[in-house]
């Protein structure tokens, strides 16, 4: 089909411009060690099992897994299925494979549907340093499946959108799905500081003192003989109540 509209014009001439005037004795010995990453996306789950062991990034390790899984579902158990392209080195004339033949359809580059995929979905859970190397290693990994002439461009293109969408919505149900079952926190009851004891006590201390001085001042007033109003108060000395008392 894709064939059919004037894509394979435009893939085949790219291919062949790659193997005219790219290819090299460094890119020939560069590019096949980074398409090896891609292969059955070892790399990406190496990194996703190295990100689940630690509890800083296992978000992004599920977010990953999500999007790998989701990619051999869609990629090579649907899409290739179906459309089941012919691969390039089998159709245009001239062109040669470096490496060994692929055993599936061309349509999509499960390589680079996989390596977007996890590295989309790991991109919003990990700090920015990490994002350029990341971002780079899918990139190269796509582009070595044109340099070595296993996938036509377009496979290539069609990977990498099928990833971008895998990786979004692996990101999104990932972080939900952690942020639900994976990350409950238990409430436990902390027990105060010291500090926190003694500045806890200051106003039960000090609501005690105000009663204790309203207490004292009530049992002075008991205690006391006022004179009414209008009454003549009389100083009696000490000489005096001695007196009266013999």
């Amino acid at each position: 089909m894709l064939n059919l509209l004037g894509i394979f014009e435009i893939d085949r001439d790219i291919l062949l411009y790659v193997q005219d005037h790219i290819r090299g004795p460094v890119l020939d010995e560069f590019f096949p060690r980074i398409t090896f990453l891609g292969d059955a996306g070892i790399f990406w789950i190496l990194l996703t099992v190295i990100l689940f062991c630690f509890k800083k990034t296992r978000k992004a390790a599920l977010c990953s897994a999500i999007a790998l899984a989701g990619s051999v579902i869609l990629n090579n158990m649907i899409l290739k299925v179906l459309i089941n392209r012919t691969r390039p080195y089998e159709l245009i004339s001239g062109l040669v494979l470096i490496g060994k033949k692929a055993g599936d359809a061309s349509f999509p580059s499960g390589h680079t549907a996989a390596s977007f995929a996890s590295c989309i979905a790991i991109l919003p859970n990990v700090k920015k340093r990490w994002w350029a190397p990341l971002i780079l290693t899918a990139t190269l990994i796509a582009l070595s499946r044109i340099y070595i002439g296993i996938h036509y461009p377009s496979d290539v293109l069609g990977g990498f959108l099928s990833g971008l969408f895998l990786g979004l919505t692996a990101a999104l149900i990932g972080n939900w799905a952690y942020e639900t079952f994976l990350n409950r926190k238990v409430a436990v009851k902390k027990e105060p500081s010291e500090t926190e004891a003694a500045a806890s006590m200051v106003p039960a201390f000090e609501d005690g003192v105000e009663i204790l001085a309203e207490e004292a001042k009530e049992a002075f007033l008991r205690e006391s003989v006022l004179p009414e109003r209008g009454e003549e108060v009389v100083a009696v000395s000490p000489e005096t109540k001695q007196s009266e008392s013999e």
